[in-house]
């Protein structure tokens, strides 16, 4: 790995001089970039692979909701149509991507939730079509320079962190470390419990090295296992795990807490379900008659669906949901961003 690392060199500092190029020129102004009349949130990050923006997402829609219209807008990775959309009742994972849709199955009667690759020409049809919308909360938005949001959100994985990574693709950053500068706040996620007041010293030390921004540290809170429509009950002691998410090793760990985990069925981030997917989990259920299966909310909504109604019948499914928990500052947190949704009113 570290030879491959080392071999792969040359071409991070070929992307490093393009990233920074590209950066440097909307820095200046030399390419344009759009600034909207009213409050736009990004949440994102420097790295590929997942990091916790859809609870950070939720957590804001949470704080939002009640007291202002709210909008997501989404690149809509995966999904099989093109183009800008808003999503509506016809819709589903395939026509949105996983993780609007879940937007829009847990808050679409309180927000609009839309996707469009080209977040400067969505932005404007979203304010057409919903002309009451107050803030935009822009998902995975870091990186895409063409909108210049009012406040940025940089999320950075505790087990993986910007400043200890490389630019691709001898790494896994998508620009370089520096570029956490352009954020208002950096957000530690996925932190263990357990971390220590020293650790989160050392750790916001480090961040600073590259941004000199306020730095919070969450961790993931756990909800109590929902059933499938087709299940009921809970789940058994004994279960599989099945994930198609950026990063599962703190779910593993917390799914390895409360029952025996006989397997994980590790899918890529923002695998596609298919029939044959299902049809292994059931032969491990014909192998084992007390196996119940555990999924992410993320990948519920994929599997989930009339199309395999008829095969998870047969199985004792269920979802865990999660929330974004502050280890300290939550309320700092909260604070600073509604007074800037309150300024850009």
């Amino acid at each position: 790995m570290i030879l491959l690392r080392i071999l792969l060199f040359p071409f991070s500092w070929l992307y490093y001089l393009i990233t920074q190029i590209r950066n440097r020129l909307y820095d200046l102004g030399f390419t344009a970039s759009v600034k909207f009349d009213l409050p736009v949130i990004c949440v994102g990050n420097l790295t590929v692979g997942g990091t916790g923006k859809t609870p950070m997402i939720e957590h804001l829609i949470r704080m939002l909701q009640n007291n202002y219209k709210v909008a997501t807008l989404s690149r809509g990775y995966a999904r099989r149509t093109k183009g800008i959309r808003i999503a509506g009742p016809s819709d589903n994972a395939l026509t949105l991507g996983d993780e609007p849709f879940q937007f829009y199955a847990k808050f679409g009667k309180r927000i609009t939730v839309a996707v469009g690759e080209e977040r400067a020409l969505a932005i404007p049809t979203i304010l057409q079509e919903r002309p009451e919308t107050q803030v935009i909360l822009l998902d995975d938005g870091f990186q895409h320079r063409k909108v210049t949001p009012g406040f940025s959100i940089l999320l950075t994985d505790y087990f993986r962190p910007f400043y200890k990574d490389f630019l691709l693709p001898s790494g896994r950053l998508r620009e370089s470390k520096g570029s956490a500068n352009r954020a208002d706040v950096i957000v530690v996620t996925k932190c263990p419990y357990e971390i220590s007041e020293d650790e989160m010293i050392y750790i916001e030390k480090s961040i600073r090295d590259y941004a000199e921004k306020p730095v919070f540290f969450t961790n993931i809170r756990y909800g109590h296992p929902t059933p499938f429509l087709n299940t009921s009950g809970s789940p058994s002691q004994e279960v599989v795990l099945i994930t198609g998410i950026g990063n599962s090793k703190p779910l593993v760990t917390f799914v390895k807490q409360n029952y025996t985990l006989v397997k994980h069925i590790a899918f890529n981030d923002h695998h596609t379900y298919t029939e044959h997917d299902i049809a292994s989990l059931i032969a491990l259920r014909n192998a084992n008659a007390n196996l119940s299966f555990i999924t992410t909310e993320k990948d519920k909504v994929k599997i989930d669906i009339p199309q395999f109604q008829n095969l998870t019948k047969e199985l004792l499914m269920f979802y865990i949901p999660i929330e974004v928990d502050f280890i300290k500052g939550g309320k700092d947190f909260d604070e600073i961003v509604l007074n800037m949704v309150k300024r850009g009113l």
